[in-house]
């Protein structure tokens, strides 16, 4: 797995698909902030999606975007129209769809992806609050043929399609997090150095092989670069020292095998990159302040 990979399912991260919203004439609805990551396409038509605290964006047709932060929206035909909550419409959605105004003027999908407790940390706090990805990007072409999948599965059912749908949503979300990554504004943290060519080559490598004994010497062998260069380069871009990372990373790791309860303190340990208990004890109750035993005891199974 890449890093991206490592932290999509260390969070548990799943789709589920909404009722689509057509509407036509003028209208606005407000939303609630939502519970977890909302996503929305538009289908066709155009509308205007405006963000607590988010400079408004005009969607047009192909246009994607997910709602990280739980702010509440308004989606509307244009600016200046007093909104109303969306909740009823939605209420009312029948087969699949809820409608709003007069006409099929524009149409939307979307749903939401849920994820465990430790993605606001991992990986939503590294996003900005709304990611938009444009109908005319290079990456809405394997976007519009997912849409176009997910439409064609939710228009006509069939055995299965509930999952193909969720499925093809995962995939929207993979390609708009690549997207992000390619156009990403300058920032810090794991997620921006992916695209870094020196950090992204160090990250890839501490996440293939954890219990590796690594040290930022050997990283830097990896990356091609001089040891100053990439300890230096990893800080800028990360915002922390390699071995400091690969601890956080280790210790995640290790959080996730106490959540699932199936292995030895001693097979942890090892899975993990520590010589023994004591030193994996050690280095979790220095970075998550409990002992693992007691981590576990506390910590909800998954």
């Amino acid at each position: 797995m890449d890093p991206l990979e490592d932290v999509l399912a260390l969070v548990g991260a799943s789709s589920s698909l909404s009722a689509g919203l057509v509407a036509g004439g003028d209208w606005a609805l407000s939303f609630e902030p939502p519970d977890t990551v909302k996503f929305n396409a538009l289908r066709y038509g155009h509308c205007r999606l405006a963000v607590d605290g988010a400079e408004p964006i005009a969607l047009r047709p192909g246009d994607c975007f997910l709602l990280v932060e739980p702010r509440p929206f308004v989606l509307a035909s244009a600016p200046g129209l007093t909104p109303v909550p969306a909740g009823p419409y939605f209420a009312d959605a029948h087969d699949g769809v809820a409608r709003v105004g007069d006409g099929a003027d524009t149409y939307l999908i979307g749903g939401r992806f849920d994820f465990g407790d430790r993605a606001r940390e991992l990986l939503l706090d590294a996003l900005p609050p709304v990611v938009h990805v444009p109908g005319d990007s290079g990456a809405a072409a394997t976007l519009r043929w997912a849409l176009d999948q997910i439409d064609a599965e939710t228009r006509q059912p069939a055995i299965g399609s509930g999952l193909v749908a969720e499925h093809l949503a995962m995939v929207m979300l993979i390609h708009i997090l690549r997207r992000h990554l390619d156009h990403r504004p300058a920032g810090t943290g794991w997620l921006a150095g992916l695209s870094d060519p020196v950090v992204g080559t160090a990250l890839r490598v501490m996440h293939a092989r954890p219990a590796d004994p690594w040290t930022v010497a050997g990283l830097a062998r990896e990356a091609s670069v001089s040891r100053s260069l990439l300890a230096a380069r990893f800080r800028q871009v990360v915002g922390r020292g390699p071995l400091e990372y690969l601890t956080g990373w280790r210790i995640e790791l290790a959080a996730a095998h106490l959540r699932r309860g199936e292995d030895t303190m001693a097979t942890i340990a090892r899975s993990v990159g520590y010589g023994s208990e004591s030193a994996l004890s050690n280095a979790f109750k220095r970075v998550t302040g409990a002992s693992p035993r007691a981590y576990r005891r506390a910590a909800p199974p998954i």
